[in-house]
């Protein structure tokens, strides 16, 4: 009888950094995060399809990258907390900037974008990793929850 504990999966946790802690760019206000997500954002389908990125912050708010977490359709996008969480872990974050478009050009949080907001934070919290802020973007601008006292 063969043993079945002994077959059980690797795990490799990796984060590699490709260049100095101080190139990186800071963010110290939501439109420093806007700027930043909107240059790594696909021009092409910021109208047409919603997605969902985090940027991934240091102890000093610099930035550690900027996360792809979901891509939808015309009206929303799948977020997953666990992978969230487990990307901002495997990066040794200490905070999180959220950021979703919606190809309507509106701007107002749904009520669904501040149940997640919320249930994010909340899991940041138990983790000991914070989300900063979350930022709803289209081309001609953007709106932050934290900036709007949401946070």
């Amino acid at each position: 009888m063969e043993n079945n504990l002994l077959h059980v999966a690797e795990v490799e946790v990796s984060y590699k950094q490709n260049y100095k802690i101080s190139e990186r760019p800071k963010i110290t206000q939501s439109f420093d995060a806007y700027e930043l997500f909107l240059n790594n954002w696909n021009k092409g389908r910021i109208s047409y399809l919603e997605e969902f990125k985090v940027m991934l912050l240091n102890r000093a708010n610099r930035v550690l990258g900027i996360v792809d977490i979901s891509l939808g359709g015309l009206n929303g996008t799948v977020v997953d907390p666990r992978i969230i969480f487990a990307i901002a872990l495997k990066a040794n974050a200490d905070s999180l900037i959220l950021c979703h478009n919606h190809p309507s050009g509106n701007l107002k949080a749904s009520s669904a974008d501040i149940r997640i907001t919320q249930q994010l934070k909340d899991g940041g919290l138990i983790l000991g990793i914070k989300v900063n802020d979350h930022l709803i973007i289209s081309k001609e601008g953007y709106y932050s929850f934290g900036d709007d006292g949401m946070m």
